[in-house]
């Protein structure tokens, strides 16, 4: 059974953050731990990946789709941009 082992470079760099946010969040994420030696696997890494993913909800900003006014109109033409923050 051969299976590719990460270090945390190899892992931060696959997850494409930082080493450090890697270390800091450890003992929230999956990982194998021989001693002090930490490595992670392809799963563990899907495993990351799909606990911070996000969809969009139906929410006030979410793009409801509604009829378009013409065939050629743009699915996203509806969207309004956010008032100025001050």
């Amino acid at each position: 059974m051969s299976r590719r082992l990460y270090t945390y470079p190899e892992a931060a760099e696959a997850l494409r953050v930082s080493e450090r946010w890697l270390r800091r969040n450890i003992n929230d994420l999956p990982h194998s731990r021989k001693g002090r030696a930490v490595t992670f696997t392809d799963d563990d890494l899907d495993r990351i990946d799909a606990m911070f993913h996000h969809e969009p909800t139906a929410g006030p900003l979410a793009v409801v789709p509604s009829a378009p006014s013409s065939p050629a109109a743009h699915p996203l033409a509806a969207l309004k941009p956010l008032p100025a923050r001050r």
